[in-house]
């Protein structure tokens, strides 16, 4: 015999209401899969009785109150915020031995051979309501889901710094921690069906992470001590300048260089713009001087490549900028960037790894360069200006020579720059176009001039 059964569900703390099909041939209950429209119609009908035979509940089950614990995060729930992972699901059960919770057992809203038909006496008889509690699965794992992003914690790398000479941990690293998700879904589904405590207290389970860097990787790769460093002086910077600069600078703190690694300063500088933290101010770019986002980074690669030179290490990507710039004096030693191209690169030859490390003291920029001193002679010639023009071009060098313990040489290198003039890349507003060749000018001067601004 069908019959239509409603069914209760928690949101927000309030009993909505669902429906589900039950049949009752006499002394069991069976779904049954519907393939005749006369046995459609004869359900709904019943489901018309069965509204009027059983009210809905006006009292429900209370969901206990929960206090959550995942390593040191810590969560309580109440029971209205816990009900909205429960659901209530009412259902009708006949047995022989249980008396009717229907008043009256004869009454029909319709014709009483509909009744017959799909509440027989003896089923209307033997009756009787139940309540079971139920989980709404798709509430509770969006609930754990947001959960796991509270109680995540990003391992933190040890930070060295250095102290007579040698290098010394600064902060020691930090583990990190996440939610494991499934298991704790389960140990809540556990906890919500099984308990008839009123409050309960769970301890979800989690994972450590450990940090990339930490103490005892200062003897592991070979962080002994001190084997180069570079400096640059912003002094004069504007502040949308001087910002770009720190900002960027953050891209390199404890960066370590695995022996025989090509460093890119441009793969670990990332992304720039404003939703990465950057400012507009001045670069160098379509023949001219203009306001983008990260203006000042030069200051950092021209930093890095000094340090670079310094320790000896073999620089394989440098392009000095379109122009001599105040900030990178001695002129000839600087290193321009843009992403993609160009970039500045270089390979760790030393026989451990290097940690970098970079500091601002007032406007001076530092890039340190620890690892492992293996005797090498670094001798840096110069820069020496070669040329100068009375429109501020310019033409420098400078060689890097590097030589083993033994005092075999293994690099030497010759770093050319070719700065054009200044007036050839204005600044906003500065934008003059010459139709005659200035005074001080040379003749191939005056004809690159004349390509840029035809």
């Amino acid at each position: 015999m069908i019959i239509l059964l409603r069914n209760y569900e928690a949101d927000s703390a309030l009993w909505g209401n669902q429906f589900s099909i039950l049949c009752f041939p006499m002394n069991s209950i069976r779904v049954l899969h519907f393939s005749s429209l006369l046995i459609a119609k004869t359900f709904a009908l019943g489901f018309l009785a069965l509204i009027v035979f059983f009210p809905y509940p006006t009292s429900g089950m209370t969901p206990p109150a929960l206090t959550l614990q995942a390593g040191d995060y810590t969560e309580t729930l109440s029971s209205y915020d816990t009900a909205r992972f429960m659901r209530l699901d009412t259902r009708i059960i006949y047995h022989p031995s249980l008396r009717s919770e229907i008043t009256d057992t004869n009454f029909c809203p319709s014709e009483k051979i509909i009744c017959s038909l799909s509440l027989s006496r003896v089923i209307r008889q033997h009756s009787h309501t139940a309540i079971k509690s139920a989980i709404d699965t798709t509430a509770l794992r969006a609930f754990v889901k947001t959960l796991a992003d509270n109680v995540i914690q990003e391992p933190v790398d040890v930070k060295f710094s250095v102290a007579d000479g040698n290098v010394i941990i600064a902060e020691p690293e930090k583990v990190g921690r996440r939610l494991r998700e499934e298991e704790s879904f389960t140990l809540l589904v556990r906890a919500l069906t099984t308990s008839e405590a009123k409050t309960l207290s769970i301890t979800l389970p989690t994972e450590i992470t450990q940090p990339k860097l930490v103490a005892s990787d200062r003897e592991r790769l070979g962080l002994k001590e001190l084997i180069g460093e570079g400096r640059t002086n912003f002094k004069g910077s504007p502040k949308n300048r001087i910002y770009n600069i720190k900002r960027a600078l953050e891209q390199f703190k404890n960066i370590i260089i695995a022996p025989g690694e090509e460093f890119s300063f441009v793969d670990y500088l990332g992304e720039v713009d404003g939703e990465h933290g950057y400012l507009p101010e001045l670069v160098i770019k379509n023949n001219q001087t203009t306001p983008e986002f990260g203006g000042g980074i030069c200051q950092v690669s021209t930093t890095v490549f000094r340090a670079a030179i310094y320790s000896g290490l073999k620089i394989t990507e440098r392009r000095n900028h379109a122009y001599p710039v105040q900030y990178y004096k001695p002129y000839g030693m600087d290193a321009t960037i843009y992403i993609p191209k160009p970039d500045l690169a270089f390979v760790n030859n030393t026989p451990g790894a290097i940690l970098v490390q970079p500091t601002i003291e007032d406007t001076e920029l530092t890039f340190r360069f620890y690892g492992t001193n293996d005797g090498r002679v670094t001798k840096v010639d110069g820069p020496h200006i070669l040329a100068r023009g009375g429109d501020g071009s310019m033409k420098t060098v400078f060689t890097q020579e590097v030589n083993n313990s033994e005092g075999e040489n293994f690099i030497r290198d010759s770093f050319w720059s070719n700065y054009k003039s200044p007036s050839l890349y204005p600044h906003p507003g500065q934008e003059t176009n010459y139709t005659e060749k200035p005074a001080g000018w040379s003749k191939k001067q005056w004809e690159e001039y004349k390509k840029l601004r035809p």
